[in-house]
């Protein structure tokens, strides 16, 4: 992704030694997508101790998602199947971190109340939104090339999608029930929302 973020001007300074080495963008991106699955796998254990371990690889995957864009940029070696990739990476990266956490928190109890598996059927729930959601934005997106507009503005140099880094805190403070509570709500009506922006185009 492209973009003039705080998170985007990071990466721009750590990528520029990779410039002109053989590290193409492609091999970060992969390296964001093994560590974002890493991470889910992590969480999908539900422990605080992988909780945590898995919240260091899902920082680095996001960062990752930043690096291989920026590095695309400054060294040139842009291309469609490159962005393709780097694209659907993050659309399965981000709808895995809902399941995963839904595996994860299974048999939790809210209220006194054992929710058992239905924290997967949440997870299922939100990232079906997020796919969804991810798509149309996509859609809207390349539509706008030319203008530079996003299905979904940032604020204060922040990209929109700089939230996923707030996705790790979450879990290691232990929101992430009342998160994937939200998520498999909102996720859905967000999609629907993103919807009928796309059919207004």
């Amino acid at each position: 992704m492209v973009g003039d973020s705080w998170t985007h001007k990071i990466a721009r300074v750590c990528i520029l030694p990779l410039v002109n080495s053989p590290i193409t963008p492609n091999h970060l991106t992969t390296i964001r997508l093994i560590t974002g699955v890493a991470a889910c796998g992590l969480f999908a254990i539900g422990t605080t101790e992988w909780n945590l371990y898995g919240g260091c690889l899902w920082i680095l995957s996001a960062f990752m998602d930043r690096a291989d864009g920026e590095l695309a940029r400054v060294s040139g070696k842009t291309s469609s199947w490159g962005h393709k990739y780097d694209y659907f990476s993050d659309v399965f990266v981000t709808a895995l971190f809902f399941f995963s956490i839904g595996i994860g928190l299974r048999d939790s109890t809210l209220f006194n109340i054992n929710l058992g598996l239905w924290t997967i059927v949440m997870g299922v729930t939100a990232s079906a939104g997020v796919i969804a959601a991810e798509i149309l934005a996509e859609i809207i997106d390349q539509s706008q090339k030319d203008t530079g507009d996003k299905a979904y503005a940032g604020f204060a140099g922040f990209d929109f999608d700089d939230v996923l880094y707030l996705f790790a805190p979450v879990v290691w403070l232990n929101l992430h029930l009342p998160f994937l509570i939200g998520a498999s709500v909102g996720a859905p009506i967000f999609a629907l929302l993103t919807w009928y922006q796309c059919k207004r185009l």
